[in-house]
Formats: structure tokens, sequence, C-alpha cells
């Protein structure tokens, strides 16, 4: 069974309004390993050898059972090859063998450039350190990560769960999130594969300055509009699609036609690299970066600040053209005590 002592800071509210410990959800793409090696790695890691029960949903999928946080997934991530995957294989005719030739050539082609993809249930935050321990073990096994092949744009998503779902709460994960976007940004120095793949569009300026302005109070539905109507998309680096869904899905179904949108009150956090491969990198350098949106979004007075901070440096042409927010952010932040 999976143990480790390391541990990881934690934000400032670990618990939710409800009472109890708010969780994380942790989804990390490789290469390097087959889908059975790395379900097999990983099943090994949470339950040693003989552990845990297997499930296999289709022929590029694997669900592992027995973590009372819920099942782990490990699956090759393209949704056309796992709904093939998914379907029976009927080859006595010639209809169907040709059918499985070509699975099959797809199936040789997505190996090559396609991720495999673990992806963890949602963790209470005292346990989140354990997924170190499997990035421990899939590095130590021969995964590698975005930055081992030209062709790869692999990634990790963090899916923090929201410790409420009140408009100020949200509003206000939302601006800590768009004041720091360019520092993160440049701390996760996103691969230049995942830029050519158009990782993740940045928030539209505009919008930011609606959002981030000091007399932005809205309520919650006009929270919702207001992102849609400028982010009517899954692709940004956080991703609020899925909270919204949560909230008001006729309203979010109403304006995005995305079945890949999965409706749970979390927030959907894409970072650009998987450097699995690297040593000594997890996700404590990730982690440790989004734990400054935490600490500003608890910290109503603070965030105050610095949304009136850039929403100045937002409105001063001349100071745009010649100062670098990221820096300036990055200032701001050390005098305040959030890194």
């Amino acid at each position: 069974m999976l143990t480790t002592t390391n541990k990881l800071a934690m934000p400032p509210l670990i618990k939710t309004g409800a009472g109890h410990e708010r969780r994380v959800g942790v989804e990390i793409e490789l290469s390097g390993l087959t889908l059975s090696e790395t379900a097999d790695l990983v099943q090994e890691t949470l339950f040693g050898a003989d552990g845990g029960e297997v499930l296999h949903p289709g022929r590029y999928e694997v669900a592992l059972r027995g973590d009372p946080a819920g099942d782990w997934e490990i699956e090759l991530d393209f949704a056309y090859l796992k709904a093939l995957g998914r379907r029976e294989r009927n080859e006595d005719d010639l209809g169907g063998a040709v059918e499985g030739l070509a699975e099959d050539l797809l199936r040789l082609v997505a190996e090559r450039i396609v991720p495999v993809e673990v992806i963890s249930p949602p963790l209470p935050l005292s346990r989140l350190a354990e997924f170190n321990l499997i990035i421990e073990r899939l590095r130590a096994a021969g995964a590698r990560g975005t930055a081992d092949d030209p062709t790869y744009a692999f990634g990790m998503q963090l899916n923090p769960e929201m410790p409420a779902t009140d408009v100020d709460c949200i509003r206000q994960y939302l601006q800590a999130f768009l004041c720091i976007e360019d520092w993160l940004r440049e701390r996760a120095a996103v691969d230049l594969t995942r830029r050519l793949t158009f990782f993740a569009d940045p928030f539209p300026k505009g919008y930011v300055r609606t959002a981030v302005a000091p007399s932005y109070s809205p309520n919650r539905a006009q929270l919702i509009d207001d992102y849609l109507d400028a982010n009517p998309t899954r692709n940004r680096a956080l991703d609020m699609l899925p909270l919204f869904a949560h909230i008001d899905e006729a309203r979010v179904r109403e304006r995005v036609q995305d079945e890949r949108i999965k409706s749970r009150p979390t927030l959907h956090y894409r970072l650009p690299n998987s450097e699995v491969d690297r040593p000594g990198w997890d996700l404590s350098g990730p982690w440790q970066d989004w734990l400054v949106v935490e600490r500003l979004a608890a910290d109503p007075a603070r965030l105050e600040r610095l949304c009136a901070a850039y929403n100045d440096y937002l409105n001063d042409t001349l100071g745009r053209l010649t100062g670098d927010w990221r820096q300036e952010c990055q200032q701001w932040l050390s005098e305040n005590d959030l890194l």
C-alpha cells in the first residue's frame, strides 16, 4: 500500500463550507510506458502487487478500484480510440475484420504520439503528496515527459475542490488567477511544443479588465454570463466551465456544446508541461505556485489591492509598453509575503 512521508504545504482554506476536507484531483500525461505497464505500476504503488480490483472499461482504459477516495483511471488519451475500444470486436465477417484492422493501425499510430494519462480520484488535501511517489516510480520505470520528443505536447492538471460556491468565493479565485496568470505562465516555462499546439490561450485582456476592476461585483448569473461571453471554450489555463456547469448546467450547455465538460465543484487548472522524466520533479513546484492563488483568494483585502494595481497597469497604455507585469507581479507578491 502506498505510503509517503513527504508533505505539501496546505492552502489557508482546507475545508469546505460543509466541513469536510477539500480534495484535489491530479491528471498527468506521459510516454515511454505502455498502458498496461503504467496501470501495473500504479496498481502496485497504491495497493501492493495483488491488491485493488482491476477493471477494463475498454481496450484502451484501465480502472483501479479499492481506494476510498474513488477509482484511479489509466487511459490512452485519445477519445475516438477509447470509443472504439469500448465496442465489442467481431471479426467473423469482412466488415468486422476491416474495422478491426483499421483500429489496430490507428492504435499503432496513437501509441507513438498520444500520451498515456494517469488520473487520480479526488484526493483529500492531506493525501495529495502521495501522487509524488507515483511520479517517482513512473520516472524510475522509464516514463518520459514533454521535453523528450519534439512531437510531445504533454501536460498535467490539478482539479482543486472549491471551499465554497457562493459568488464572492468564486469571483475571488478567478480574480486571483487573472492577476497572476502572466506570472504563472513564466514560472511554468511553457515548452515550445505546447506553444505550437496552443496549450491554452490567455484570458482576453478585455475580459480581464472587466473582472479585476474595483467596481466588479456581479451576482452569480452575471459572473457566469460574463465569463461565457468572453470565454465560451475549455481552452483556458484555468477552465471555469466544470464549476459553472455544476452551478448552472443549463446556462453553460446553452452556450458551449462540448461533451468533454464534466460538471463538478472544482477548478480545472491546466499546467503546460509534464516533466515526469526530470530528476526531482513532482507536484511540489506547480502546487507551490497554485498556493499563491489560494492565499490571495482567502485574503480579500490583499486581493483587492492586487486587483487595483493590475487594473492600473492594464489601463496605463504607456506603462504597458515600457513595463513588465510579470516582474511587477513578482515584486508585489514578494513584498506582500505571498511567495
